[in-house]
């Protein structure tokens, strides 16, 4: 067993020691890949959603070095088709980028630092091979020629070199191009049966094309037959609250909301391991970013993120290209680049039936919040804060108050031109209660009785909150907005729901660009 050729399997057996969810079926992904044209896998995560657990776990069911029987005979691929084909039978190549960042004295040294440690262990392990060269996919080939040895390629954190290394354009290109040699050249189907990476950046682009076409991508935007891989499914969390007498309901609302295709409901492992453990719920995987990452790129500011995030932090879905977006952490040029990549990052999640972006649950909700809170966008923060007083001054059914805080919110969060504008209105009411968020959920034009209440905040599931029923009206007045949710009895919808309700009447006069408020307590 060496440092990079053959590690054995120590890294999964601990694995197996904690708590385990079992995700072996991605074995059966890549064995059927193997020795085919789509055997070069690349796979992009954010930081925490078990890429590196994936790579130890294929390592120590590949490695020849090891017999790993004893760690997979209880996992789903003990059942697959050629599971005993497959099983420690190859040359593994582990690479870990972060690995050699770390432990090289200058980082723009590190494909050469690379390429000299893996060529030196080559030469210990294949010794009949002779002299390798400096070049690691000709010492690959020679190894091949020699010896007939094939291997398998597993690559942890296959970008770190783009993250770490930013503005490097000439140690990104020779890593590129050691890529290349590796990947994307003749040699490449007699030396390697497969190759396995994993990073949080998809491949780097240049203009319109990869830089490694041959590779087949799974993205956090498309992660096509991987996605029940990509975090927790539903079904698994359910087990392990039962397990380990969690509340589903809670684990849910914190940790779930990454959504796709295949798969509607995927939570952050990490974090759900991580409140399993400690027995409470709280912020586990944002804390391995800090929200200073997420906050430099809110400073950015492209050309309207800063309502973009308003519309999202109220629970809104908001339009997003992905087409631009180069992979990397530079090329940034637009909001739907700064949006693509928080995406990548997991701060956002991506719905590709609507090509839209959301927060998807209540732990990356609060770290919006925090970095909000402490960017340049002081207004920003400030709507915040005037939301928790407008919910406040609601459920105290001071109507003159939230008439005068709605009123400072239309002033500042709508574009002059669209000011006097219906859609504007119900917009600024969406934005003024981004508080609500935290014990309700929103819904616009809910059927009932005799038409449609404009918005309603339905309280979450054992809250104690009241229903809020809210008419908007537009040159008019507040009590006539309250008068109509009576007269067209929208309150019917809720009859044995079990909460108070308030309704709630908001006016707007057009000509003096005043609000009025009417609040009244209503019993189902």
């Amino acid at each position: 067993m060496g440092l990079y050729i053959n590690l054995g399997n120590a890294g999964f057996e601990s694995v197996r020691k904690g708590l385990y969810v079992d995700k072996s079926g991605l074995i059966s992904f890549v064995n059927e890949k193997i020795g085919t044209k789509d055997k070069l896998i690349c796979v992009s995560r954010p930081r925490r959603f078990g890429k590196s657990f994936a790579t130890q776990m294929l390592c120590a069911y590949y490695d020849k070095s090891c017999d790993s029987r004893s760690l997979f005979e209880d996992l789903e691929i003990s059942g697959a088709p050629f599971y005993e084909k497959h099983l420690n039978k190859y040359n593994v190549l582990y690479l870990d980028i972060t690995w050699f960042i770390s432990t090289v004295a200058n980082i723009k040294d590190t494909v050469k630092y690379l390429q000299k440690e893996v060529i030196s262990e080559l030469k210990t392990v294949f010794p009949e091979a002779g002299e390798l060269g400096e070049s690691l996919p000709v010492a690959l080939a020679n190894v091949n020629e020699i010896t007939g040895n094939k291997f398998i390629i597993v690559i942890d954190e296959w970008d770190a070199l783009f993250r770490e290394a930013k503005e490097d354009v000439n140690l990104q290109k020779a890593y590129i191009q050691l890529l290349r040699g590796l990947f994307k050249s003749s040699q490449t189907d007699k030396m390697i049966e497969a190759a396995y990476m994993t990073g949080i950046l998809p491949i780097k682009k240049y203009g319109t094309q990869s830089a490694l076409t041959d590779f087949r991508e799974y993205t956090m935007l498309q992660p096509r037959q991987l996605a029940k891989y990509v975090g927790f499914t539903e079904n698994e969390v359910e087990e392990l609250c039962a397990k380990y007498d969690m509340s589903f309901e809670k684990m849910k609302k914190w940790y779930d909301g990454y959504s796709f295709n295949r798969e509607k409901s995927i939570y952050s492992p990490n974090s759900v391991i991580e409140a399993i453990k400690s027995e409470e719920f709280g912020n586990y995987w944002t804390e391995t970013e800090t929200y200073e990452s997420l906050k430099i790129y809110i400073d950015m500011d492209e050309d309207g993120l800063k309502e973009a995030i308003i519309q999202m932090l109220g629970g809104a879905k908001y339009p997003m290209d992905i087409g631009t977006f180069q992979n990397d952490m530079t090329s940034i040029g637009s909001k739907d680049d700064v949006l693509t990549l928080l995406v990548h990052l997991g701060y956002l999640a991506y719905d590709s039936s609507m090509r839209s972006v959301f927060i998807p649950n209540e732990e990356v909700r609060q770290e919006f919040v925090r970095a909000v809170k402490a960017s340049r966008h002081k207004e920003v923060a400030k709507l915040i804060l005037q939301s928790d007083s407008l919910l406040r001054e609601t459920l105290n059914m001071n109507g003159a108050s939230v008439a005068q805080m709605i009123e400072i919110v239309h002033s500042t969060a709508t574009a002059p031109i669209f000011y006097n504008n219906e859609q504007a209105l119900r917009s600024i009411i969406r934005f003024a209660y981004i508080s609500c968020i935290d014990e309700y959920r929103e819904i616009q034009e809910l059927p009932s009785g005799l038409g449609y209440a404009d918005v309603v905040y339905l309280p979450k599931k054992n809250s104690a909150m009241p229903i809020l029923v809210i008419e908007l009206k537009w040159n008019k007045s507040s009590e006539g907005a309250i008068k109509q949710i009576k007269e067209c009895n929208y309150p019917q919808v809720f009859e044995g729901y079990g909460s108070d309700m308030l309704l709630v009447g908001i006016n707007y006069d057009v000509h003096s660009k005043k609000h009025t408020c009417s609040i009244e307590k209503y019993h189902i």
